[in-house]
């Protein structure tokens, strides 16, 4: 069993989330823990005044949501009635047991899984310190419960649901070309064969979260011109390193040509894969992450490794999601416009965070990094890049900027003609 915890800034946020998704079918309110009726017989907002009458005791707590997702493995069918029992017992051992609570069946995914939506606010007004509960008392919650119930441990799920391919030994692989070789092939081929992607970036978003980029060098070069293609390893830092390898030397033969044929195949088989991607978007999301970088943090839990490219001057222009559960790739304005880059960073909790720095994603195990493009692609760039912070009114009236609008000459203080003294 996974378990994974958010605090939504609302609770209306977290009760909306899962109630629209009772209106679309896809899930079903199973119970409400300490209310007065049972969920069948409350609508929406009798469950919202449940939680907004303790809510309303503390006016000093920030975070006063709770909102739990317990997933299950595939091969476990469980009925509801013991999905109430494993809801009620995990509450009970992170200390919300007496705390009122509703438990939604979602039935949208691969997977069985439950989500929870509660209040830290107790009835004296009190509030459940959050804390670290995720690695503290959840953690120890979730491995009670797997050994109460004979649930597949998490630590398994995370295998079944990770890539399968191994990301290559930079230290070791840069030292020699047999092995170097022997590392790139084995990611290359397995990209190649098992991933959708329609354009060389897309392509590249996947092999780079293994250390492998595709490389056409410089415009001006022989390679480009010819058409040619290396594979080169990345290192923590995204940069180059290694000896390259021909893509003709790759037993799969990932050339430009046969990868242009992949791009064409793939455009149709993408788009049945699309409403699978926007779901993870729309659940990461509806948790209301403050930042890009946390954004990044809910997709990685759902196996979503994430790209953002930037120009020179560090503006971000582009977003790409690599999801490696249905292996496909997609660009966030192909999504939608409400997944493209500067979209998703409005609809942020903040509003107005900047651009993400290299240090913050260069790390692999951060679920994402940042891509820079080089050559023409950089002129390209200053010409759609667009600053990633969104000016309220409020802003621009308190703004220290020149104001060079014209002001109506009705308002123009006028100035009184001096007297010439007589002489």
């Amino acid at each position: 069993m996974v378990a994974k915890i958010t605090t939504p800034k609302s609770i209306e946020a977290a009760l909306n989330y899962n109630e629209k998704k009772v209106q679309k079918g896809n899930a079903v309110c199973l119970h409400a823990a300490n209310y007065l009726k049972d969920a069948k017989e409350m609508n929406f907002y009798q469950k919202l005044t449940g939680f907004k009458r303790l809510n309303s005791l503390n006016d000093r707590a920030t975070t006063k949501t709770l909102h739990v997702s317990l997933n299950f493995d595939p091969s476990e069918k469980l009925a509801e009635n013991k999905l109430l029992q494993i809801a009620s017992d995990y509450m009970q051992k992170i200390g919300f047991g007496n705390q009122p609570y509703l438990v939604y069946k979602h039935e949208d995914a691969g997977h069985p899984h439950i989500h929870i939506v509660s209040t830290t606010i107790k009835a004296d007004g009190s509030r459940i310190n959050t804390h670290n509960i995720g690695r503290n008392q959840s953690e120890k919650a979730r491995k009670e419960i797997e050994k109460m119930y004979g649930l597949a441990k998490a630590e398994r799920q995370q295998q079944l649901r990770s890539p399968g391919i191994k990301p290559v030994d930079v230290e070791k692989a840069i030292y020699g070309k047999s092995e170097t070789k022997r590392s790139i092939s084995n990611v290359v081929g397995a990209v190649f064969s098992q991933y959708k992607f329609t354009s060389l970036p897309e392509f590249n978003a996947a092999l780079k979260q293994f250390n492998v980029v595709a490389d056409r060098g410089k415009e001006e070069g022989r390679i480009y011109k010819n058409r040619g293609l290396v594979y080169r390893i990345l290192d923590a830092g995204g940069n180059k390193v290694g000896v390259p390898i021909k893509a003709s030397s790759i037993s799969c033969k990932p050339i430009l040509d046969n990868l242009e044929k992949k791009f064409t195949v793939n455009e149709t088989a993408k788009e049945i894969l699309k409403p699978f991607v926007k779901t993870k978007l729309d659940d990461c999301l509806s948790q209301s992450p403050s930042t890009m970088k946390e954004l990044m943090e809910h997709l990685k839990q759902k196996n979503i490794y994430t790209v953002l490219r930037q120009n020179i001057e560090g503006r971000l222009y582009g977003i790409t999601f690599v999801d490696n559960q249905n292996k496909v790739v997609f660009n966030g304005s192909d999504l939608g416009k409400g997944y493209s880059a500067v979209a998703l960073q409005s609809r942020l909790a903040t509003g107005n965070e900047k651009s993400i720095t290299p240090d913050e994603t260069k790390d692999n195990r951060s679920g994402g990094s940042i891509q820079k493009e080089t050559g023409l692609q950089k002129q390209h760039e200053k010409a759609i890049a667009i600053t990633t912070k969104t000016e309220t009114p409020l802003d621009v009236l308190l703004s220290t900027k020149e104001q060079y609008d014209n002001t109506p000459y009705s308002l123009l203080k006028k100035k009184k003609k001096k007297k010439k003294p007589n002489l």
